[in-house]
C-alpha cells in the first residue's frame, strides 16, 4: 500500500497530475527540490516540500534518505532509481513506466552509452516533448499502480 509520493521535483513536468491524483486517494505528497527551485507557489495542505542545498545530486540524496517503504517516488533519475530500488522503495518514470530491478541495469546502461558518446562529441537525441497527452498517459498509469498496489 503506498502510503506517500515522493517527487523529485526539481524538473518533474507531473507534479499537478501526482498531486491531483493523491487527493482523491488520500495520499500524503512530498516534493523534493533544492533552492534553485523555489516557489511560492501553495499547494494543497496533504503536500508538503522538502528543499536542499544547491549541489550536484543533493535532492537524490535527501530522497534516498527520506525514503521508506510504502513510499512511491517519481523521478526521471536512473541512478537515484537504482539506489532506491535497493531499498525496495517503488519507482516511477514521469512516462508512466516503473523502474524494476529487472530493467534498471539496461536503463543504466543506456545512460552510460549515451554519455560517452556526447563525450565523444557525437549529438544524442533527447526526450521528446512532455505533452498533454504524456500527463495523461502518466496519471493513468499513476493511478492503476496505487490500485494494484493496494
Amino acid at each position: 500500500m503506498i502510503k506517500r509520493i515522493i517527487i523529485d521535483a526539481d524538473a518533474s513536468p507531473v507534479i499537478n497530475e501526482v498531486i491531483d491524483t493523491a487527493q482523491q486517494k488520500m495520499i500524503e505528497v512530498l516534493l523534493v527540490r533544492n533552492f534553485n527551485h523555489f516557489s511560492h507557489h501553495t499547494y494543497p495542505d496533504f503536500v508538503t516540500i522538502q528543499y536542499v542545498d544547491d549541489g550536484a545530486d543533493s535532492a537524490d540524496y535527501k530522497i534516498v534518505q527520506l525514503s521508506r517503504p510504502g513510499d512511491l517516488v517519481v523521478t526521471q533519475d536512473y541512478g537515484l532509481a537504482s539506489l532506491l530500488l535497493n531499498k525496495n522503495i517503488i519507482v516511477m518514470h514521469h512516462n508512466g513506466s516503473a523502474y524494476t530491478h529487472d530493467n534498471i541495469d539496461q536503463l543504466l546502461m543506456m545512460r552510460h552509452q549515451s554519455s560517452q558518446l556526447r563525450q565523444a562529441g557525437i549529438r544524442t537525441k533527447g526526450p521528446a516533448k512532455f505533452t498533454a497527452q504524456h500527463k495523461k498517459q502518466f496519471k493513468k498509469a499513476l493511478l492503476a499502480l496505487i490500485e494494484t498496489s493496494q
